[in-house]
This record gives structure tokens, sequence and C-alpha cells, in this order.
């Protein structure tokens, strides 16, 4: 698992180009205006990067998780928000792949081939986050239709997804048994896409609620059987929060090379800093934290690819790569001094930028919950 396929190394190549070229310049205008990156992603559709994760009887690349970490590392090496805004297609369309049926894949994902379309994951409400069994959205049946209502908070991509993926509770008396997905068109009369949130960090990113006012759907939306939902969702994280922490990995690596130049450049008593053991020091442990978490991050990828659980490796991945990214980008500002601390420089952006991982797809309390309870109920 440590060498890369020459397919892949093509792959991350060309999106690490990519976002060098196309996204990192206006990185900090998109930042500036809270400005989703449009223009990015369809260039990045162009090249057949915004739809890799597609399965290729549906007409994709079919890249698999490792492939998807890949791009999700090159992805925020260009901009955090450029990044969320692009795998956040593969959360939503992942319970598709996996639930759906031929004519789900033909209506809903394959169109993702042909155009630039943005999907959406609802799942989170505003009194249920971390706890996904707290869910209030309803899914009541009547004929051979759904009715739904409920309303969702912290939707990445709201305002420009073409569909949906939403969970809720067919059955309120049976807890998580109780859920269905479905998967939802965003123009059904009924759905109404809350502001545009302003965010710490991420800015670009487009986060809303919304909200189902008894919105009618065909059965023919019910992904899989009713009560399959949860499982549905939770089986999504096991091959998103692998991207999650590729996308974190990305962001800290732009914050090292930010720093190392900037290290080099800046002069002090005479010398460079970088020449200064405490900042040398910094820098290092940058690089060491960086390195082990990308390689948990393909871990975890290539664990989902052999078709083994990575349920375990997926919290660690995130867990690990998300506090690093924090620490890191929290470092590049103090390596960079007061100037770190201005707006005319990019590391106070990174850091804003890298918070969002210790919290959204599983905080990180949650994954070290899930990493206690593997350990206590397997053994190696």
């Amino acid at each position: 698992m440590f060498d890369l396929t020459d397919e892949l190394k093509q792959m991350f190549d060309l999106a690490k180009d990519f976002a060098n070229k196309e996204v990192w310049p206006v990185a900090r205008h998109l930042d500036d205006h809270a400005q989703y990156p449009l223009e990015q992603l369809k260039k990045c559709h162009e090249l057949g990067l915004l739809s890799a994760f597609i399965p290729e009887k549906a007409g994709g690349l079919g890249i698999g998780v490792l492939g998807h970490c890949l791009l999700a590392e090159a992805f925020s090496y260009g901009s955090a928000g450029f990044g969320t805004a692009a795998i956040a297609n593969e959360l939503a369309g992942i319970p598709v792949v996996l639930g759906g049926n031929e004519a789900q894949w033909k209506e809903f994902l394959s169109p993702m081939v042909e155009a630039p379309l943005m999907a959406a994951y609802c799942v989170t409400e505003p009194d249920a986050g971390s706890d996904v069994a707290g869910i209030r959205t309803t899914a009541k049946k009547q004929g051979d239709k759904y009715i739904i209502n409920g309303t969702k908070m912290w939707i990445t991509n709201a305002g420009h997804a073409a569909w949906f993926f939403v969970l809720a509770k067919t059955d309120i008396s049976a807890g998580h048994k109780g859920m269905s997905g479905f998967v939802i068109p965003a123009n059904l009369p009924g759905i109404t896409i809350g502001k545009k949130e302003d965010n710490m960090g991420q800015r670009c990113s487009d986060t809303r609620s919304v909200i189902f006012e008894n919105v009618e759907i065909p059965q023919k939306y019910l992904l899989g059987k009713e009560g399959d939902g949860f499982r549905l969702a939770m089986s999504a994280f096991d091959k998103t929060r692998p991207a999650v922490a590729g996308s974190a990995v990305g962001v800290a690596q732009r914050a090292l090379e930010c720093s190392m130049e900037y290290a080099k450049n800046r002069t002090t008593f005479g010398k460079p800093i970088y020449e200064n053991q405490g900042i040398s020091f910094m820098i290092a442990d940058m690089a060491r934290d960086i390195e082990a978490s990308r390689l948990l991050t393909w871990k975890a990828g290539y664990e989902a690819d052999m078709g083994r659980k990575n349920t375990y490796f997926a919290a660690l991945a995130k867990l690990n790569a998300a506090d690093t990214c924090m620490r890191i980008t929290t470092d590049a500002v103090q390596i960079f001094g007061g100037y770190g601390y201005n707006r005319e420089y990019p590391v106070e952006m990174l850091m804003r930028d890298a918070k969002i991982y210790q919290i959204y797809e599983g905080t990180s309390q949650i994954q070290r919950m899930i990493i206690s309870r593997h350990l206590y109920d397997c053994k190696f």
C-alpha cells in the first residue's frame, strides 16, 4: 500500500497541479468574499475529478476510497473550503452507491458525470449533531408516496445542490432502526434553503439549513428498504472520514510549506530564522505529524478498498489528521509571528480553516469514543 499505482500517482499529480494553479491563487479572494468556488468546481469537473468517486457502472472513474483521500488532500492543499465543497459530493453520493438501485444510479449519479452537479448530505439537525439517533425529521408513508417534514442544519453545498441525501424517521418508536434514507431532488415544492452561514473558516464553502415542509416524494426515492437509513448513513462515514482526514493533511501540508518559505526568507540577528533551533524543531515536528497523518489516512482508505471494515482506522485517521492540522496551522501562525496574525499573510486563513476538521463528520471526541469502544470490543 506504500506504492501508489501509476494511475493514482497521475491523478494525484493532476489534482495537485490543478489546486496550485487554479485554486490557491484565488483562495484568499474566495475567503474574503465568502464566495462559492463555482468556477473552480466546473474546471475540476472538466478534468474528471469532481465525480471520480462514482462507480464505473454509473459512468464515473470508481477510484475507491484511497483515491478519494488523495483528491481530498490535493483539493484542500489549494483551499480547504473548495476541498469541502468538492468532497461533500462523495458524502451525499456514497449512500446512493451503497443502497441505491440501477434506476436511482441513473437518475442521480450518472448526471453528475455529465455535468458539474453538486449534492448535499442532509443528516445533522439543530438538536441532533453527534447524536444522529436524535433526529426529528419524519417521512410518513401515504399510499405510494412519503411526506417529509423537518429541518436540517449545517448542510454543505445546500444552496447549490441538485439533490439531497436525507435521513428521516419512518418509525419514530424504533430508534435508529426506524430511520430510512431518501434521495430527494432539491427543486421539489416545500423545500426551503436557508441563508448562507457566516462561518469562521472555510468561508467559500456553502453551509445552510434545509427545511422540508410537507415535501411529497414518490416511493422510488427510498434507498433500500425502510429502516436501512442509519446503516447507510454510518457506512458512508467509513468511506468519507478518510477523505476528510486527507483534506486536513492537505491544509497542514500547505501550512508547512508556507512556514518553510517564510522561515527561509525572514532574518533575525543576521540569519534566517529556520537556523534557530526553536523554529527548526517546530518545522520538523510539522513534517513528522503530517507524514503520520497521511499514512493513517492511506491505511483507512486501503482497508475500505480491500473490502474490510475500516471504522476503527477511519476514526484514527480523522482524529489524528484533524488535531494535527489544528496544531500545525497554529504553529504556522507562531512562526510568522505578528505577520501570521495579519490577514495579508495566508496562515491565519489556514488556522481558521483547520478548526472545523475537529467538528464535522464526527467530532474529535466522537472519534475517541469510536476508537475506545473498538479497543474494548475487539482483540488484535
